[in-house]
């Protein structure tokens, strides 16, 4: 009977296991898959909204040379503090659409970027990106070390990179944009795989719960990769990019 039971028991938290691994690899596939069409948006934006710029030169004029660029610079860091704020009292539904919304928003943010590099290098700089994005996020998700510690630093380092960029936009200095940029590659390559555990931690803390919830969950913990992702190109891109 004590071997029944024992076989029984053992049996029962193989189950439970097995449900547990199986939504968790829904729940990665959701963030995976929230990621990868708000980064589609954002590059159908930039490149629609370049291609404007290009064929009309008043548009370009009031995008990328009038008052209205700094509005468009910081726009997005505004829209990003004011999401995680509401995201609680969003449905599903809505906080997908602000998301995707964000998205398009970020891509008008980084639209010049067709206008300054050449389109070869920005795909060969994007190709990188993801494939240095797989596998920083797949040692984060798959990894026993535990990451938590890092995060206290990281973010520090994310500050530290907000504030300098902001002092290079009136220095103009090429040697502080050079180190800026070393130092945001590494900060943001360690935010994807601190991420990805965080990801998926929060997850098995929060099997069980209702599906709204582990929905906006998903929702958050695609927008903290899409940034990453963003982040890590947009840096690669000072490194790889011909200029036009």
């Amino acid at each position: 009977m004590a071997d029944y039971n024992t076989y029984r028991t053992t049996q029962s938290v193989g189950t439970r296991q097995a449900v547990v691994d199986e939504g968790l690899r829904a729940y990665m596939n959701k963030v995976y898959g929230l990621m990868a069409v708000g980064m589609g948006v954002t590059a159908v934006a930039a490149y629609g909204i370049s291609t404007l710029a290009i064929n009309n030169p008043a548009v370009a004029q009031a995008l990328y040379a009038s008052p209205l660029k700094w509005v468009i610079m910081f726009a997005p860091l505004l829209v990003v503090f004011a999401f995680g704020a509401a995201l609680n009292r969003l449905s599903v539904s809505a906080a997908t659409l602000l998301f995707y919304g964000f998205a398009a928003l970020m891509g008008l943010s980084i639209s010049s970027i067709f206008l300054v590099f050449t389109g070869t290098s920005i795909v060969q700089t994007f190709l990188v990106t993801a494939i240095a994005f797989a596998g920083l996020s797949l040692w984060g998700y798959t990894t026993k070390k535990d990451i938590s510690g890092w995060g206290s630093f990281l973010i520090m380092g994310v500050i530290g990179l907000i504030v300098a960029s902001i002092v290079n936009i009136f220095l103009q200095s090429s040697g502080m944009q050079f180190a800026i940029s070393i130092l945001g590659v590494l900060i943001f390559a360690g935010l994807t795989a601190y991420d990805t555990q965080n990801i998926k931690n929060t997850y098995l803390q929060l099997a069980g719960s209702n599906r709204d919830f582990l929905g906006k969950s998903a929702i958050m913990g695609a927008l903290q990769l899409y940034l990453d992702f963003l982040n890590l190109f947009m840096f690669l891109l000072q490194f790889m990019g011909n200029r036009e």
